[in-house]
């Protein structure tokens, strides 16, 4: 039986090149290959949005307690590089753009801002640690 850390998602073919990821709670989405005019998602969109939405959430809940954003936007970008490696991700930019309303609670949020963002990319966000650390991706043939 898995522990309550264990995550999992289960991939099922649908089609040429196109898949549906279910996790454990039923929450499905597609992903494809992303050859031209393809508007699924690619792993490779996937891993980004990962990387963007776990900070998002990370940075989202230390300052929105003080002040809810007026724009909240979170951008990963980065170049896939083929090499003697193989294929992967060269390095990763995450932007944060968030706007709180002037006043108090918004300058507090403001500040806290930097200090949340690093928070998230040093100790907090799962994803891009796991990224930045190397996990080991072992596979199993059944």
């Amino acid at each position: 039986m898995p522990s309550d850390a264990t995550r999992s998602v289960t991939l099922t073919r649908t089609g040429p090149g196109t898949f549906l990821a279910e996790n454990a709670r039923g929450g499905t989405l597609t992903l494809a290959a992303g050859g031209a005019g393809a508007t699924d998602f690619s792993p490779v969109e996937l891993l980004l949005v990962g990387i963007a939405g776990c900070s998002g959430i990370d940075v989202d809940a230390l300052t929105s307690r003080l002040a809810e954003p007026l724009t909240f936007t979170m951008t990963a970008s980065g170049d896939k590089v083929r090499d003697e490696h193989g294929n992967h991700m060269g390095p990763i930019t995450v932007t944060v753009s968030v706007d709180f309303p002037e006043g108090p609670d918004g300058d507090r949020a403001r500040d806290r801002l930097p200090d949340a963002v690093e928070k998230s990319r040093d100790r907090l966000c799962t994803v891009s640690r796991t990224v930045q650390l190397s996990a080991p991706v072992t596979y199993e043939l059944r």
